[in-house]
């Protein structure tokens, strides 16, 4: 992995180019960031954690049947991956009433949704992630409706295998965002899963497990993501 050359440097990922036209490098930073980059800081062993926390649930999502662009940890902090055309979407299922949906709609912070609502958001740092509907995507030509009907079948497909996974070590699966992308014509599940893309709440205190700990000011936000990841059974 020697020679390598970064395509893209995220908020706490960069993705380099291996010499392999189909498969690419992650590396996993120490970075956290709050507010669409505004918020920033150097937390020390994240990068080791959301690595290993990935690994592990894009191998679970794997062997129940989700296809994704994972193929193998190399390092600590570093995977390879399909090379995939991403898509400008994120999926987000919502269990619980967190974040932005209580902003937008008056919504009591921690309201079950049953069934859990699904949205979709345009991946746009510039604009703040704006939601976006089906006719937006459409007009703007980002995704087919076939493939948006697949991806939402597939988001709620990963809640399904994930819920009970999390409940299991006690926690509550309260939101995720997912992202895809087109493998040589096949739409397969891309980016990560890691604390920093989903809320994580411990069942029985409520006790926050996830990035909000860093957006909110709560602190021991490796601490917490370590607790988790071991409860799970990753660490």
């Amino acid at each position: 992995m020697s020679e390598r050359l970064a395509l893209y440097k995220g908020k706490s990922k960069t993705v380099y180019d291996i010499g392999k036209p189909s498969e690419l490098l992650v590396e996993f930073r120490n970075d956290a960031t709050g507010g669409n980059g505004a918020k920033h800081a150097v937390l020390e062993e994240k990068g080791r954690v959301n690595c290993a926390f990935d690994a592990f649930i894009m191998a679970m999502l794997a062997e129940n049947g989700i296809k994704t662009h994972w193929l193998k940890k190399v390092s600590d902090t570093e995977i390879v991956v399909r090379r995939l055309d991403m898509l400008p979407i994120e999926c987000i299922v919502r269990n619980r009433a967190a974040g932005g949906i209580c902003k937008r709609l008056g919504i009591e912070r921690g309201r079950v949704f049953a069934p859990p609502i699904f949205e979709f958001f345009l991946k746009d740092d510039s604009l703040g992630d704006p939601i976006i509907t089906e006719d937006h995507i459409f007009m703007m030509q980002l995704a087919s409706k076939e493939n948006l009907a697949s991806m939402k079948v597939l988001t709620h497909r990963v809640n399904n295998i994930l819920k009970p996974f999390f409940a299991k070590a006690g926690f509550d699966l309260v939101d995720f965002k997912l992202e895809f992308g087109y493998y040589q014509g096949e739409l397969l599940l891309g980016d990560e899963f890691t604390l920093d893309g989903c809320r994580l709440w411990d069942i029985q205190s409520g006790e926050i497990y996830d990035k909000d700990r860093f957006r909110l000011d709560l602190g021991d936000v490796i601490q917490f993501y370590k607790k988790a990841s071991t409860r799970l059974g990753i660490l």
